[in-house]
């Protein structure tokens, strides 16, 4: 049987040195805990190289996947249109440059595995190895600060990009999520919770990439886009 247990996902815009790593670091972590998985590469229009390089990387591997947009949708709507391709019933992400060790996949994958719908890698719980600069560090503990005041979620790190799903559970809560760039992160965990999703957060080691594609508008509107949840579950009902 070819059935799939576990799909990955590496979402990837303009990162082509990164890229090559992570796949080399994927499929040896991936393998060692399923032989049932497939690997999906969601290229965001990139211009360097990256597409390319992944079809190359899926002509040489059979579990690997390239999921091509010509033009930039956004990192999270790449996720969703990828998240409704993927096959396995357990489909995972992490950004391509696993800033979150990837030694934690496996106790990722055992969360849903256990019955949680969702899981997801913090960076911001007591136990949690952190290795960032100042200037990102309070920003990102302001913004989920507001996130847990304003839209009452309880967890404490909503934008670490390293998350597990139970497919069949989260695909359905996707038609309700807008959020087509940063804030998708937080806009699944929030409405996964307010549908009565079991959720958990798990500290993990985590050290800043050397490059970054968080720039200030993104959290500017990220801001904005808390706002505009808040009214969508609370005036708008959707």
């Amino acid at each position: 049987m070819n059935e799939i247990d576990i799909t990955a996902i590496i979402p990837v815009y303009n990162d082509r040195v990164a890229l090559e790593y992570a796949l080399q670091r994927s499929i040896a972590m991936l393998a060692a805990i399923s032989p049932k998985f497939e690997l999906l590469i969601a290229e965001d229009g990139s211009t360097d190289g990256s597409a390319e390089f992944a079809r190359q990387a899926e002509r040489q591997d059979s579990r690997i996947h390239l999921i091509h947009n010509d033009e930039r949708l956004g990192r999270g709507a790449a996720l969703t249109r990828v998240m409704g391709i993927a096959r396995g019933g357990i489909a995972c992400y992490y950004d391509v440059d696993l800033a979150t060790d990837l030694t934690y996949l496996q106790e990722l994958v055992r969360y849903i595995r256990n019955g949680y719908d969702i899981a997801t890698g913090s960076r911001l719980l007591p136990t949690s190895s952190v290795v960032r600069s100042g200037k990102r560090e309070i920003p990102s503990r302001v913004y989920n600060w507001l996130v847990r005041l304003i839209l009452g979620s309880t967890l404490h790190d909503h934008q670490c990009g390293f998350k597990a799903f139970n497919r069949q559970h989260v695909v359905p809560l996707l038609t309700k999520v807008h959020a087509r760039h940063w804030f998708w992160d937080t806009e699944i965990l929030v409405r996964a919770q307010k549908s009565g999703m079991r959720v958990i957060e798990f500290p993990v080691k985590w050290q800043e990439g050397k490059h970054t594609t968080v720039k200030i508008k993104d959290v500017i509107r990220m801001g904005g886009a808390i706002v505009s949840l808040w009214w969508d579950l609370h005036v708008s009902k959707n």
